[in-house]
Formats: C-alpha cells, sequence, structure tokens
C-alpha cells in the first residue's frame, strides 16, 4: 500500500483485530487456579478443582457432549387473589403457621406472599394435600376461597428461585455446562424445569436434583418423659460456608458463619432447654431413642408438633466447646458453628446444600420427562457440526470468489466474516455457554447474514464507478450502511421474542444470531468498510 496506515483513520480495523485477540484468550488461554496448594487440613470443593475437558475452554451442551436432561414440574398448588393485609408481615407470618397446623404440614411447606396492598397468593407445597383441602384451610381462616381458585403448580418466583438454586447446585458440584432453566407448555398454563447436565447418566442428575436440599439444626433434648424436637436454624440463617475442613484422626466438618437473628435464637434456646447444664451429653449415635441433649443435623427433614417426620440424620453432636460463650452470652458476637459428618462426601454435600440454598419444593421427577443421549452420538454430532460450518465458510468463500474475481477484494471479505464467527466463539467461551445444534444453527445463519452484507458493502462502493476521494467514499459507505443497519434492527426485533421467551432450542438459536448481528454492525462492518477504503484509494 502507498498510502500510510494512519491509526486515527483505521481505529475500526485495530479494533477487529483486538476483538479477535481478546476472542483468542477467551478460547484458549487456561482458567483455574493453576494447581495451587490447598491447606492440607481443607477439602477443596468440587467446583474449585473443576477442569475444562478439551484444548479450548469451549463448553458443549447434551447434543454435542451428551448426557442428561429432565424436565419437570414442581410439587405445589396455588391460590391467587387471597385477601389480607399485604403491608403486615406479622399477619402473613401468623397465615403461614395457622395454614400449616390446619394441613398438618411444616410452616416451611406453606408460602404466603403479598402482590398487592389487599392481598397476594398462597402456595401449599406437599404432594398429599388436595385442592379441596388448601380450600377448606383458607376458608377456616375466614377467606373467601373456593376450590375451583386453587391451581396446580407454584409461581414464577417460586420458579425462578428454584431455577437459581439448581444452578447453583449444579455449578457448585463441579458439572461443568450444566444449567437450569424454565419452560412452558405452548399453552402457557404449564411451568417446568429444564436441567441439563452434559456427561452425566440419568440417575446421578436425579440423586442432585430430587432432594429439596433442606438442612436443619435441630435441638433434640428430653422433656416431661418425653423427646421434644425444636428447629433452630436452616440455610436461610446461615451468613458463611466455610470449605470442608478434616483434621488428623477427628471427622470432617462443615465451619459456617450463622446470621444475627440466627445466632441469639441459638443462644437462647441453649439456655432456655438447660444444654449448658448438659454439655457432653449427646448419645444419639449409640441410643437414638434416649440420646440426652443433641444438637442434631437433619438433611431433607421437617420438624413437626415436635416431631423429626422426614430426612435423614447426618449429624448429632453436643454443645461442646460452645457452652463458655454461650454462658457467658458472646456467642453472638462471633456466632461460629461446626457441623460435623462421617465423611468428606457427606461434608461436601452438606456444604453444597448449604451454599445452594434449599429449593422452595420438590419436583415432580415421576410427573416429567427423562432423556438420555450417549457420548458417542454425541461425539458425531459434534464432528458433524464442525463439517458443515467448514463447508458453510467453502461454499461462502467460493461464491465470493467466483464473484468478485479479485483476491484482495474476497479475500478481505471471507477473513472479515470468519473473524466475526471467532468473536462469537469467544463470546461464548467467556459466557460460560454450553453451545448445541441451536447455537451451531445461529453461527451458520450469522455467516449467511454477515457475508451478505459485506456484498452489499462492496457492490455499494464498487459497482457505482470509481471512488477518487474520501468523500465519495463515505457517501457511498454511508449508503450501504443504511440498508445493513435496517436489515440487522428488523432481525434483532424478530428474534427478541425467541430469545425473551422460554421456547427451548429456538432460545438459544435467536440468542447467538442477535449477539452475532451486534458484532457485525459495530465492529466487522465498519472493519470491512475500512480495508475496502484503503483498496480503493490506494
Amino acid at each position: 500500500m502507498s498510502r500510510d496506515f494512519s491509526l486515527r483513520e483505521n481505529w475500526r480495523i485495530v479494533l477487529l483485530a483486538v476483538m479477535v485477540l481478546l476472542s483468542g484468550v477467551s478460547i484458549f488461554a487456561p482458567i483455574g487456579d493453576g494447581g495451587s496448594s490447598q491447606n492440607n487440613t481443607t477439602v477443596a470443593n468440587a467446583s474449585d478443582s473443576a477442569a475444562t475437558e478439551g484444548p479450548t475452554n469451549l463448553q458443549f451442551g447434551l447434543e454435542l457432549s451428551g448426557g442428561t436432561r429432565i424436565r419437570a414440574p414442581m410439587v405445589g398448588m396455588t391460590a391467587e387473589d387471597v385477601g389480607f393485609n399485604g403491608s403486615d408481615a406479622h399477619e402473613q407470618t401468623e397465615l403461614e403457621r395457622e395454614l400449616a397446623t390446619e394441613l398438618s404440614v411444616t410452616p416451611q411447606d406453606v408460602s404466603v406472599k403479598a402482590t398487592s396492598q389487599d392481598g397476594g397468593t398462597v402456595e401449599v407445597f406437599d404432594e398429599n394435600v388436595t385442592q379441596e383441602e388448601v380450600a377448606s384451610a383458607l376458608q377456616s381462616q375466614g377467606k373467601d376461597v373456593q376450590t375451583d381458585d386453587v391451581r396446580d403448580g407454584v409461581t414464577d418466583e417460586t420458579l425462578e428461585e428454584a431455577e437459581s438454586v439448581l444452578d447453583r447446585k449444579i455449578k457448585g458440584s463441579g458439572l461443568s455446562g450444566g444449567e437450569a432453566s424454565i419452560a412452558r407448555s405452548t399453552t402457557g398454563d404449564e411451568a417446568f424445569i429444564v436441567v441439563e447436565v452434559p456427561n452425566q447418566q440419568p440417575e446421578e442428575v436425579i440423586d442432585l436434583i430430587d432432594e429439596r436440599g433442606t438442612v436443619l439444626v435441630v435441638a433434640r433434648f428430653p422433656d416431661n418423659g418425653t423427646y421434644r424436637n425444636v428447629r433452630l436454624f436452616t440455610q436461610e440463617g446461615i451468613e458463611n460456608v466455610e470449605p470442608v475442613t478434616q483434621q488428623e484422626g477427628e471427622p470432617a466438618a462443615v465451619p459456617l458463619t450463622l446470621r444475627q437473628d440466627s445466632a441469639e435464637n441459638f443462644s437462647h434456646a441453649m439456655r432456655e432447654f438447660s444444654y449448658v447444664d448438659h454439655v457432653g451429653e449427646c448419645r444419639y449415635q449409640v441410643q437414638p431413642n434416649d440420646s440426652g441433649h443433641c444438637l442434631l443435623t437433619v438433611s431433607n427433614g421437617k420438624v413437626v408438633n415436635g416431631t423429626i417426620t422426614e430426612g435423614e440424620v447426618v449429624s448429632a453432636a453436643s454443645m461442646g466447646d460452645l457452652a463458655p460463650s454461650i454462658e457467658n452470652r458472646n456467642f453472638v458476637d462471633r456466632p461460629t458453628y461446626r457441623i460435623t459428618s462421617g465423611n468428606v462426601s457427606e461434608a461436601q454435600e452438606l456444604a453444597l446444600n448449604l451454599r445452594a440454598g434449599s429449593l422452595p419444593t420438590t419436583l415432580d421427577i415421576d410427573g416429567g420427562t427423562s432423556t438420555y443421549i450417549q457420548p458417542s452420538l454425541a461425539g458425531r454430532f459434534k464432528f458433524l457440526s464442525l463439517v458443515t460450518g467448514l463447508i458453510t465458510m467453502l461454499a461462502v468463500a467460493g461464491t465470493v470468489a467466483y464473484r468478485y474475481r479479485e483476491p484482495r477484494i474476497a479475500l478481505p471479505m471471507v477473513l472479515t466474516a470468519g473473524a466475526e464467527v471467532f468473536i462469537l466463539l469467544g463470546f461464548a467461551a467467556a459466557m460460560g455457554l454450553a453451545i448445541d445444534l441451536s447455537h451451531i444453527a445461529g453461527f451458520i445463519a450469522v455467516i449467511g447474514t454477515g457475508v451478505d452484507d459485506l456484498v452489499i458493502i462492496a457492490d455499494e462502493i464498487l459497482q457505482q464507478g470509481n471512488v477518487s476521494t474520501d468523500r465519495v467514499f463515505r457517501s457511498r459507505f454511508r449508503k450501504a450502511f443504511w440498508v445493513i443497519g435496517a436489515a440487522a434492527a428488523t432481525t434483532i426485533v424478530a428474534m427478541l421474542p425467541l430469545a425473551a421467551l422460554s421456547l427451548g432450542d429456538l432460545q438459544g438459536f435467536a440468542l447467538i444470531t442477535i449477539v452475532g448481528v451486534l458484532i457485525g454492525v459495530l465492529v466487522t462492518r465498519p472493519a470491512y468498510g475500512d480495508v475496502i477504503r484503503n483498496l480503493v484509494l490506494d
């Protein structure tokens, strides 16, 4: 080129080069802690030690890596527009307790949420309760609710909470590429939670998501000739969960810090139930029916009327070295607590549930569907997808070369289109997007629309006669860019509903198409314009 390269005039080309470089870093740069050593008394989280498979950081979904997809509704029923004081939290809590007593369920199985000043929704999360019983319980509390006003299913807020908890569980367990999402039926009347986990058998995924994941710490002590169980706190009462530790010769433990209100409640309960006078008297492991004063950790359990009705006791311990701080009333200043477990695996599962939180209700696995794709079949899909992408690029390159018959025009066009796809791959790697066949379809659509826009630019500039000055070039480029911008806006508007709605594979296709169009309009099309300017004004 006889013209000197001016950074000021060609900053768009520089921007494209920087985007390609950053995408390369995102795709190929090593991630993780680089093998940093752990303290020998600390067991690392599965999520911390999860390694990225393959030579790149790209993650692949079920269709390209194999694995399990589970689609299931949530257990529960909802009564909407129930009248109560929406600004009185105490009244809502009392209504939850009264309904729980009426229906013989735990308060955590009833949710009362205000949606206005005059009332809101009531949800009951128990598969053994019928719509008639829910309506009757509400009527006994003076609410004008009939059986037809109670529907199967939960609220959108509950669905979103469940999606968030399951996402944290999947990522916390080190299952790379797994995710949870919300899907709806075509009529919109039913909602489902969809869990996708690559490279895992259905049984392993069901074990992870089938339980509610509640962790209760319960005070069990003798009271008037029998034993009483009082719930002290759950995940919601925990401020922070530390990594699992295991000292030599001692059981594995999960250290945690309680929230202020939970710490105050715990400290008060220990004094009220005389735990400070019975330190070290827990015999639950050898005499569960005559256990003494114990602190029990119950997984996926419930406490109804002073009795543990469900769940598994995973830890039983005395108050131990907490006694002095409880007696001195200093516990609330440093509210640390340790849950011991029989082995590291159980401790890791407890820590995962404590960090992820508990599901508001369980998934109806039997009422849903489960799909498993063999890794060998998925590997064929991945190979054929790669071949399809290469054939697409070759076909585009051949078409462009045949049309222009001039390498200096065709080659930058093909390279720019390839750079656009590479930047999209960098975006997918940076966002942790699990690429599936729907995303591959989006990549191919981006190649087509991208080259189409580049052809519009080249034709507008080269087919209108000689370009003698920079002003003539800018006028023609501006005219072409208006056409490209209008087409991009139309594409984005058409794709937005597909990206926003939970429509399965169409959502992934729409997302890649929208991001690809934005990258093209903001980065690659302007950069190609600078390339053409340098060529025609040389």
